[in-house]
């Protein structure tokens, strides 16, 4: 099973996660040059599209969404986000030159009506202690009920030195309510671009237990398993996550018991 994607230079749209029959996720970038235009299909799927830098309108059966996104890149402030439900056609026009976009996209079962979340509208957590103390940007988490099927959408921001998804915790299994069960996928921004950071994935069992190399643009796939995050001293790491599973969107992590005394309820 492949859990890490590494980055490859595109343009337009680059599929990097493809879901295979059934499964429940993917993952696309798009990029655009100011004027230029893409338009799809959503089919099966609910996307929630994270803009990344850049500006753009985005039209939904219809509906319009005019100057989204307002930072230069993931560093520079909260997203701007845009619902897209399944069985929708939607069209991204750019404004600006340095356009590009996060598409998650998640298997859905009802759709819904299009939706923004603006900046401003970001919720903004400060979770950890010591040197796991991380800023998560919640984009379609609470506010997502009624709204949408499945996804959960944030925004995680480590300081260099510091962990996240830590103390390490798993969602893997459906056993409410001490955890339920929800795929997970990362995608990654690391500055200096040339510097890197450790995900790191391992399971109860040991039958699964490996540190990758993350860099700047990566993408990791957690299909099960605990999954840490760090960032090396001098190494300021982002990245976006998305959830989705079979029973509902409530996250409620199992946290790794050799970590007990450490263990408060936290997320991403």
């Amino acid at each position: 099973m492949q859990f890490y994607y590494q980055y490859l230079p595109y343009q337009r749209l680059q599929e990097i996660i493809n879901p295979a029959t059934g499964e429940l996720m993917a993952f696309s970038l798009l990029k655009l040059g100011g004027g230029e235009v893409y338009a799809g299909a959503s089919g099966d799927f609910e996307l929630a599209l994270v803009i990344l830098s850049g500006q753009a309108d985005v039209e939904v059966d219809g509906q319009e969404f005019n100057k989204l996104g307002q930072r230069t890149g993931v560093f520079s402030g909260r997203a701007a986000t845009v619902y897209l439900p399944r069985d929708s056609h939607y069209r991204i026009s750019a404004i600006a030159n340095n356009f590009e976009a996060a598409l998650c996209q998640v298997r859905a079962g009802k759709k819904y009506a299009p939706f923004v979340v603006l900046p401003e509208e970001v919720i903004v957590n400060h979770r950890g202690t010591s040197l796991w103390q991380r800023e998560v940007h919640d984009i379609i988490v609470a506010n997502g009920e009624g709204r949408v099927d499945r996804i959960v959408v944030g925004e995680t921001y480590s300081a260099p030195g510091h962990w996240s998804s830590f103390p390490s915790h798993k969602h893997d299994r459906h056993r409410p309510p001490q955890e339920t069960e929800l795929g997970e996928i990362y995608h990654f921004r690391v500055e200096p671009v040339n510097r890197f950071g450790v995900q790191l994935l391992y399971t109860e069992d040991g039958k699964v237990n490996e540190a990758f190399m993350i860099k700047d643009r990566d993408t990791f796939k957690i299909p099960f398993g605990y999954h840490p995050v760090a960032a090396p001293p001098g190494v300021k790491l982002y990245y976006l996550w998305f959830l989705a599973g079979n029973h509902g969107r409530q996250m409620i992590p199992c946290d790794d018991p050799a970590f007990r005394e450490l263990i408060k309820p936290e997320t991403a």
